[in-house]
């Protein structure tokens, strides 16, 4: 099997990731990613710094170079987790409401989110909200020693707009 850090580099992908999934994550590299972040109250910076660094590494992106945007719910938008590790990435938090969330479709919504914080989706819904294709739906971090995880994320390509062609995305 091929190794993930060296099929990024290479512009390849893993051999475990999908024909499908391996061009989309080639184009990947030309866009911009938009990480939508779920969270419970007082996670770490490291938690979900770890878990977007994770999720783009199984997928074959071994840099987070190439997200431009944190995506979450207004009321986590001050979270010192997602706050420090947008930080950490050098990038803005982009802030949604429940209700403007609660409109974008997603393929996992849950019952248990719905419920907390009025919305039945906070990672892909955020991601999704600004438009783009998901690459990776919904994943959750993995807590210690076993404890169950307290971040979602999910990771949209946006394309880049062509900066000498106003109004027009380069694909």
């Amino acid at each position: 099997m091929a190794d993930t850090a060296d099929a990024a580099r290479t512009g390849g992908a893993p051999e475990h990731v999908g024909e499908e999934t391996a061009v989309r994550l080639i184009g990947a590299r030309s866009s911009s990613l938009v990480v939508g972040v779920g969270a419970a109250k007082g996670v770490s910076v490291d938690e979900v710094f770890e878990l977007v660094e994770g999720v783009l590494a199984e997928v074959g992106l071994d840099s987070v170079d190439c997200v431009v945007a944190l995506a979450t719910l207004d009321t986590k938008a001050a979270e010192p987790g997602i706050v420090g590790a947008a930080e950490r990435l050098g990038v803005p938090v982009l802030v949604y409401s429940a209700e403007e969330l609660a409109e974008v479709p997603v393929p996992n919504p849950s019952d248990a989110s719905l419920t907390a914080v009025g919305t039945p989706s906070v990672a892909e819904a955020a991601a999704l909200a600004g438009g783009g294709e998901l690459l990776v739906p919904k994943r959750k971090s993995k807590g210690a020693d076993g404890a169950p995880g307290r971040v979602t994320c999910a990771v949209v390509r946006r394309p880049v707009r062509a900066p000498w062609r106003r109004g027009a995305w380069a694909t």
